[in-house]
């Protein structure tokens, strides 16, 4: 085992168990890595969340689509700048989009667990999202449970340290995949791929973790139509999806699937030709 990988490092540590004969056993063990990024726009940090070191590009392009900020078309540039205790990811608009920084005014040091941290006001934490558009984009129950068997090949930093989330987009096939030890983050980050190199939200977002309010609002505010959970959606979560258009699967397996809403989504297979 290396000592270090992209976002993850090994560390040392002692093992104890029945198994372990005489004593303790020594050795590593590969864990992700944590750091304070900071969320900059226009020189003015807007956000600051611990998050995986890994594709931070991607996370500033995706928190800025996600939370209603800015689309790709009005930033300018988006730069990485490593400090003594962390990351300052510093996105650049264009003037005309630095007017919607104040609708949603943030100053939060966020936690891995937690996507409304510091939003200061209940309308924001409760705000307006899209309604999905009307697409051709369907499923068959074998191509749902095809995308949950085909994350974990996608899942590298899990598979090292057993500690991130997974989200991943699939239209036909899973094409992009990203990880974060936080769920909010691992998908800002896949949304921000999926904007920088303009795919078209027709799919479905596969997420390892669990489906709360937040989740749904940035799967709406990226435009995809459907959300796939290997884990339980909340009841309000359920009635966001239902209201903004979005097919929320949860409970996946690779077997079974249970479907929450919109499930006009998913084809019996002798329709499919």
């Amino acid at each position: 085992m290396t000592d270090s990988m992209i976002g993850a490092r090994a560390t040392p540590r002692l093992v104890f168990g029945p198994s372990v004969q005489p004593g303790a056993q020594s050795g590593k063990r590969m864990l992700p890595e944590e750091v304070a990024v900071a969320l900059s726009f226009n020189g003015t940090t807007q956000a600051v969340m611990m998050a995986t070191p890994e594709d931070l590009v991607d996370f500033g392009y995706g928190f800025a689509q996600t939370e209603g900020i800015a689309t790709p078309a009005d930033i300018l540039s988006v730069e990485v700048e490593t400090l003594p205790k962390g990351r300052d990811v510093q996105i650049w608009l264009a003037p005309e989009a630095e007017a919607k920084l104040s609708a949603r005014r943030r100053t939060m040091t966020g936690p891995v667990g937690c996507g409304l941290c510091g939003i200061d006001s209940l309308d924001q934490a409760l705000r307006d999202v899209p309604t999905a558009q009307p697409s051709a984009f369907r499923m068959t129950p074998a191509h749902v449970m095809e995308a949950v068997a085909s994350l974990p090949a996608q899942q590298r930093l899990h598979d090292a340290t057993r500690a991130v989330h997974c989200a991943a987009f699939w239209n036909g096939k899973l094409t992009l995949a990203r990880e974060d030890v936080g769920r909010h983050n691992a998908l800002d980050k896949l949304v921000g791929a999926m904007v920088r190199i303009g795919t078209s939200p027709a799919g479905a977002v596969v997420l390892t973790s669990r489906v709360s309010i937040d989740m749904v609002q940035k799967v709406a505010m990226l435009g995809a139509p459907m959300i796939i959970a290997v884990s339980a959606p909340t009841a309000d979560a359920v009635t966001l999806a239902e209201s903004a258009g979005i097919t929320l699967i949860a409970l996946a397996r690779s077997d079974r699937f249970e479907v929450f809403t919109h499930s006009d989504r998913i084809l019996e297979e002798s329709h499919v030709r």
